[in-house]
């Protein structure tokens, strides 16, 4: 009798263990899993954190976009840096999501949700920086492009007669009608071609652009023989302008574009013989082509 008594002894001491150990085991697995879904919120934040100092970033670099090239470049490594820390933590989020897949099971219908909405905020995710990236791309072109005019155009040529802006997408550059014509003509003047041939150059070296010649007028009414009124004397000027373009220096016609104004769309007050002298301008409007800029939006390209 006492053997058999023994026996059960043993085999209730090593179901006790055995009990003890599976809990034990499954503690341990409980505290991974809970400590991995404590690292995947943190890490979360993380990541929501270094995108919205990319975004802040961004904005800075907006605002600084007519800054020095050194000041564009370090902005430029800043935001490379930020991006390259999401990626990096992005890929510790995938590990961590991956453990924790380990960890616990998921019915099919929940993986499912999950991937979709994983799915449409990468898409998202994707199209908002194919965005900032055209933006980007085309603020850098525009800003390279009247660094350019500026050097060519400032040899011999009064700073006052030539101005060069970069106006959200475009890049323009106005022209004093006293470069370009005598008062009240639309035929261009001996010092036409120094300053058309300049931009010319320009122009040729960027054959992905468009170009738009405006045609400029102050208030003062006029009627002769050639000319009707203002509007007629604008038109006139631009196509001027483009001819020349296009016969003396070589410009694709199919990339120029003619257009008047008349008296409108004015710079300052006609009242002041200063202010209607400033308003008597040609405009030079270089721009992207729109099938280009859209190309920028397309991930295969």
């Amino acid at each position: 009798m006492r053997t058999p008594s023994k026996f059960l002894f043993f085999i209730a001491a090593a179901i006790f263990m055995s009990s003890c150990v599976a809990k034990k085991k499954y503690a341990g697995l409980q505290q991974q899993f809970e400590k991995s879904q404590a690292d995947l919120v943190k890490c979360g934040d993380q990541v929501q954190d270094f995108k919205d100092r990319l975004a802040k970033a961004e904005q800075e670099r907006e605002s600084l976009r007519t800054a020095t090239t050194s000041d564009i470049q370090q902005r430029d490594a800043q935001i490379k840096d930020l991006r390259d820390q999401i990626s990096d933590l992005k890929s510790l989020r995938d590990k961590q999501m991956e453990q924790v897949g380990n960890l616990t099971v998921l019915s099919k219908a929940a993986n499912d949700n999950i991937d979709k909405t994983l799915a449409q905020l990468e898409k998202k995710d994707k199209y908002i920086h194919l965005i900032q990236a055209a933006r980007t791309k085309t603020d850098s072109i525009n800003l390279a492009l009247a660094v350019n005019l500026t050097r060519v155009l400032s040899a011999g040529i009064e700073e006052k007669d030539v101005e060069i802006k970069v106006d959200k997408t475009v890049v323009m550059v106005n022209i004093s009608d006293k470069m370009l014509f005598s008062s009240g003509s639309f035929k261009l003047s001996s010092r036409a071609n120094e300053v058309l041939g300049k931009i010319a150059q320009i122009i040729q070296s960027r054959p992905d652009l468009e170009v738009m010649i405006e045609g400029y007028t102050d208030n003062v009414s006029i009627n002769t023989e050639c000319l009707s009124d203002n509007w007629d004397l604008s038109v006139k000027r631009a196509t001027s302008v483009v001819r020349a373009l296009q016969g003396t220096f070589k410009v694709d016609p199919n990339r120029l574009i003619a257009a008047g104004r008349g008296e409108y769309n004015v710079l300052t007050s006609n009242d002041t013989p200063e202010g209607r002298a400033t308003n008597r301008r040609t405009r030079i409007i270089l721009m992207p082509k729109l099938d280009q800029f859209y190309d920028l939006l397309n991930p295969d390209k």
